[in-house]
């Protein structure tokens, strides 16, 4: 029973202490989350944002509520955690791809432990640097109304003075969520950033899902309207399958043989396996291109403000609310990149092979070594085509529940694409490691029972 799973992990005191301290932690994120930016008129702010949604402008406003979702802020409400932590997951994605083309960083990583805490240390120079970028452009934007077609900052308040010193503060706010998810991932349970994210993701949720059910509890119980209980019923058994589809791809292993040619003899009886996950990427490819995209609107939008084109309007228009065919077309083909650049970074095949070799281990039918090592690579570039084709087309399915049931497009995110996706991978990872505790101090595991 899951209960009696959860009173056991109660009584192993260092999960407990884990527990608590990112409970905390989670929690001076939400009040964080509500802080407003003091120089900026929240109401106005919130009119012009319905007033665009009303007219049909509703990319900015989509544009919004993308930021919102993937980088565990509230970009709408411009508070001091507006930018999130998506600055510091766009410095990690730059050093991650420098570290591949850029020798003297490639050197760095293969320090160990002391490399890595370099290579921390610099994304963390990277992200103050891109905070202060993007938060300035976008004071600037929210003051000349560029981005809302007004400006939206008190009166008094409107001068470079207070766009600094507003910029500099949204910049401490993206620190502070660094900080946050560090010390999650150091003391408390879980990946931080994943967790900040999910947590973003989570929290929206009322609000996207309380219109339908207001709907049905105003109008009554009615059949065939567009927001009957039979239209009802279709989307929570449509969210159900593909929360299953979801748990089942990231869970699908490919097991590869192995043989120890100590024991060759006991092999028929005694059989192991090494499991290759089809995702092996994760969820990590649909966070790095999902933050990658948020780029071009960024720049074609400071383009756009200083160059009267209807090509760049239309370019705009198209990144920005994270739906037009553009938009698809590049997610997917990030979504490819960065699932084979993840998966190659993780997942080294020679020295897989040379560790077998080093065990008295093989492969049947393959000689140990570089034979090994080749087809252990192959099987991975199969599998991985999988996962991404599996990936990018978890993020079509949102696009296509909008087009086929009418239903705002904020509430089909959630059944795919990458919000669910996140939450799902972060539950799964979650799981997994209380299950780690459990086994570790000899209580029944979560996963295997008999």
């Amino acid at each position: 029973m899951m209960i009696d799973s959860a009173l056991n992990l109660m009584k192993i005191p260092d999960y407990r202490r884990k527990l608590l301290l990112t409970a905390v932690l989670m929690l001076v994120y939400r009040m964080g989350f509500w802080i407003p930016l003091p120089v900026v008129d929240q109401d106005v702010l919130q009119q012009r944002l319905i007033q665009m949604t009303e007219e049909g402008s509703s990319g900015i406003s989509g544009f919004m509520q993308i930021v919102s979702l993937f980088s565990a802020s509230k970009i709408g409400n411009a508070t001091i955690f507006g930018l999130g932590i998506m600055p510091y997951i766009s410095a990690s994605i730059i050093f991650q791809l420098l570290a591949q083309v850029y020798p003297p960083l490639e050197a760095i990583q293969k320090d160990g432990e002391s490399g890595r805490r370099r290579i921390n240390e610099y994304t963390r120079y990277a992200t103050v640097v891109i905070c202060l970028l993007q938060s300035f452009v976008w004071m600037r934007g929210l003051s000349s109304g560029a981005i809302l077609g007004a400006s939206v900052l008190l009166p008094g308040f409107d001068t470079w003075y207070w766009q600094l010193s507003a910029s500099i503060g949204m910049t401490c706010g993206t620190l502070v969520l660094v900080w946050i998810a560090e010390q999650i991932d150091a003391f408390g349970i879980g990946n931080g950033v994943s967790l900040l994210i999910m947590a973003g993701i989570v929290a929206q949720m009322p609000s996207s899902f309380s219109p339908v059910i207001m709907s049905l509890v105003n109008s009554g119980v009615q059949i065939g309207t567009d927001n009957g209980l039979d239209r009802l019923l279709v989307l929570l058994a449509l969210f159900v399958c593909v929360v299953a589809l979801v748990v089942l791809v990231s869970q699908a292993q490919r097991k590869i043989p192995i043989q120890s040619a100590r024991h060759a003899q006991r092999a028929a009886s005694s059989k192991q396996y090494m499991p290759l996950r089809v995702n092996q990427s994760g969820v990590m490819p649909v966070i790095f291109a999902s933050s990658l995209l948020m780029l071009p609107y960024f720049i074609l939008s400071w383009v756009n403000s200083h160059l009267d084109s209807s090509i760049v309007r239309t370019l705009t228009d198209a990144f920005s609310g994270g739906r037009g065919f553009l938009y698809t077309v590049s997610f997917v083909l990030l979504v490819f990149f960065f699932c084979y650049f993840w998966t190659a970074v993780t997942f080294n095949p020679k020295e897989i092979a040379s560790n077998l070799k080093d065990h008295g281990s093989f492969i049947p039918g393959y000689r140990p070594g570089a034979r090994s090592a080749k087809y252990l690579e192959s099987v991975m570039v199969r599998i991985t085509y999988i996962g991404a084709a599996f990936l990018s087309v978890l993020a079509l399915v949102p696009t296509a529940i909008t087009a086929l049931l009418n239903i705002d497009p904020m509430l089909a995110s959630y059944y795919g694409g990458t919000g669910l996706l996140i939450v799902v991978s972060v539950v799964l990872e979650s799981i997994q490691r209380a299950d780690s505790q459990l086994v570790m101090h000899n209580y029944p595991s979560i996963l295997n029972r008999d």
